[in-house]
């Protein structure tokens, strides 16, 4: 099996998860971490055991040897470290959102296209096992034609505009950071939305606290969402069809149980263990097809990563939210 050598941009929380995670996919060697410091960048090295550490992230991208970039930095941040990388040659993994636009996700796959590199989204909840099955038995119809989705995703966190999840400049509120969870669940199970109806609470530094949002699509189907970052919710996803329904118990994000109930027969529990902390499913995908020579994930489309950054812009335009720096 051919080595793919890891290079990690960033050493926040998100990379250490994901560092950790790569311990458990064979194969795969973090050979490097890069930081915008000396100091954080020896300890986050040190801490992992990578070889090699750089206190730049132009240096990181720069380095020989690498197959693959983890971009783990804030998301309004994605757009200009995921293209430095392919500037470098570099394939990347870009952390979720995907951007904080979808002009910024298009020109990234327009460049990603240009230059034949690999790019993919970080939407770690596709590959876990759960989602897997989950797939299956959609395809199969054990609850016959899937038609609504009901999802919800929230924490209750004090209000602090210093942090990052209240600050309009670093694409805070509840949206971007948690909503695109349940939005590229909707998009899995039923492509893009054909209408959508949005409404928000825009808290003291204007981002979106709390959101509604429900998603038409061509069928017919419904998805009905909420995304919040000062409520606590249930955090779990049902899915409806014409003969069952499926519920994926909370965190739904973090899948390792789901309720099967097929007319009125009794519930079935079906339990999908996973090894590893989850990352290393998503890391596992980027080897294989870094192996088999594929430029792009088909259970995470760069397609359907712009149509999700589509979706959430449209969402925004209701509430007349919009970052800092957008045109």
């Amino acid at each position: 099996m051919m080595n793919i050598r890891w290079g990690i941009l960033g050493t926040g929380s998100i990379a250490a998860k994901f560092a950790a995670g790569l311990g458990f996919v064979e194969g795969a060697e973090l050979a490097a971490v890069g930081s915008r410091s000396r100091a954080t960048a020896e300890a986050f090295g040190d801490r992992f055991g990578i070889p090699r550490r750089f206190a730049s992230y132009e240096d990181l991208a720069c380095a020989p040897d690498l197959d693959v970039i983890y971009v783990a930095t804030p998301h309004v941040f994605h757009h200009a470290h995921t293209l430095l990388c392919l500037h470098a040659g570099k394939a990347v993994l870009c952390e979720k959102p995907f951007t904080i636009n979808a002009q910024e996700a298009h020109e990234l796959v327009a460049y990603a296209r240009q230059r034949g590199l690999f790019l993919m989204e970080a939407m770690w909840t596709r590959f876990f096992p759960a989602l897997e099955r989950l797939r299956s038995i959609l395809a199969a119809g054990t609850i016959g034609e899937a038609r609504m989705l009901m999802a919800d995703i929230g924490f209750s966190a004090p209000f602090d505009p210093t942090n990052r999840l209240f600050d309009p400049a670093l694409g805070g509120g509840a949206l971007l950071d948690l909503g695109v969870y349940p939005v590229s669940l909707s998009s899995m199970l039923f492509g893009r939305p054909s209408r959508i109806t949005a409404l928000a609470h825009l808290g003291q530094t204007g981002v979106d606290e709390q959101a509604g949002i429900v998603l038409a699509h061509g069928e017919g189907q419904l998805s009905v969402l909420t995304a919040a970052i000062r409520t606590a919710t249930p955090c779990e996803a049902k899915i409806l069809g014409t003969r069952g329904q499926i519920e994926i118990a909370a965190p739904f994000w973090y899948p390792h149980l789901m309720t099967l109930r097929v007319g009125d027969g009794p519930p079935e529990r079906i339990e999908s263990p996973f090894v590893g902390n989850g990352y290393n499913h998503m890391a596992a995908e980027v080897g294989r097809c870094l192996r088999s020579g594929k430029l792009e994930s088909d259970t995470m489309p760069l397609a359907e990563s712009v149509a999700i950054m589509e979706t959430l812009d449209a969402i925004r335009a209701q509430w007349g939210l919009r970052y800092p720096g957008e045109d």
